[in-house]
């Protein structure tokens, strides 16, 4: 099985929608906010921040 076939459907969705529908303008926008997302999440991985962890750890903790 090829690596694309393991993302999810958004991500495949959103690929094909690049190559076959999108304009000039609407790639560059999809490019920003892809890059930008990327980086930021890279950021907080380096820090050791998951939100989704923290958020569950802050949970159980207050029901202790």
């Amino acid at each position: 099985m090829n690596e694309f076939n393991t993302l999810p459907k958004t991500v495949k969705k959103t690929v094909r929608y690049i190559k076959q529908d999108s304009t000039l303008e609407q790639l560059s926008y999809i490019q920003t906010l892809i890059n930008s997302t990327i980086n930021l999440r890279k950021e907080k991985l380096a820090m050791g921040i998951n939100k989704g962890a923290k958020e569950k750890g802050e949970k159980s903790e207050g029901k202790n």
